[in-house]
């Protein structure tokens, strides 16, 4: 827990135009990613923003479509958040936490059309791939939603098809196919604290945050998912600028990929 008096601090410190790490609002710690990183997965990456790591892994199998949907393949985006990566996080069930988080990275990529749903279908009606997107943060020290929705999109490009024999699949031979991947939606979390619109938050200073919006977008500028959290509002005119600064920043990040 951080204490009252940290967030005080954290607050007043940005009344006076500073940070508590010294960054400028609009700048994001050293950010790295490094693809490859699980060999028994089909696809992985592992994202560090400033001290926060989180890794990704992408494990593919064969599943029946949905009845509405007979030719499109699917995805499932799931998040742990376990007590390792910060004391804060409790073993047991998913918390709210960690479901919000699933949500953001998968409502990011299937808003986007990120993958293209209709290549990952193997019969019409009968079987598809289905696309699990594994979420695991080793450090949480702040701004999980971007690590995690870059991470998400590296370790996608990092995928290839695993081979099929018969009805069953090969995991330790992997294709040259990569998945279908049609666009890469980057993430940039906007926070409010006193007024002030500040990206790449740390965790001391996530706990000072007024309001903050989630805000992923394509190469081509396009808005496919936004997410608001916590309980200030934000006017529309706020809304705007943490837009622009969101449209921005992903350019920067998007260089990593």
């Amino acid at each position: 827990m951080i204490k009252n008096s940290m967030k005080e601090h954290i607050k007043e410190l940005v009344k006076k135009g500073f940070r508590i790490d010294t960054r400028k609002f609009d700048q994001y710690r050293d950010v790295s990613i490094e693809k490859g990183v699980i060999k028994t997965a089909e696809g992985s990456a592992r994202v560090k923003i400033g001290e926060t790591d989180v890794i990704v892994g992408v494990k593919l199998e064969l599943g029946t479509p949905y009845p509405d949907k007979p030719e499109d393949g699917t995805i499932m985006v799931s998040a742990e958040l376990r007590p390792m990566a910060n004391p804060g996080f409790e073993p047991g069930p998913p918390s709210i936490d960690s479901i919000e988080l699933a949500r953001m990275v998968d409502r990011g990529i299937r808003e986007s059309c990120a993958l293209d749903f209709k290549k990952l279908c193997v019969t019409p009606g009968e079987k598809i791939w289905i696309v699990l997107i594994d979420i695991t943060p080793m450090n949480a020290a702040g701004n999980l939603f971007d690590a995690a929705g870059i991470a998400a999109i590296a370790a996608l490009q990092d995928a290839k098809f695993p081979t099929i024999e018969g009805d069953a699949i090969n995991y330790k031979e992997l294709t040259n196919d990569p998945l279908p991947l049609q666009f890469s939606p980057i993430p940039v979390t906007v926070s409010k604290i006193e007024g002030q619109l500040i990206v790449d938050l740390t965790e001391e200073e996530e706990s000072a945050v007024d309001a903050r919006l989630t805000i992923s977008t394509t190469e081509d500028g396009t808005m496919c998912a936004l997410l608001k959290g916590k309980d200030a509002p934000l006017s529309p005119d706020e809304i705007s600028k943490m837009v622009d600064i969101a449209l921005e920043k992903s350019k920067e990040l998007r260089a990593f990929l």
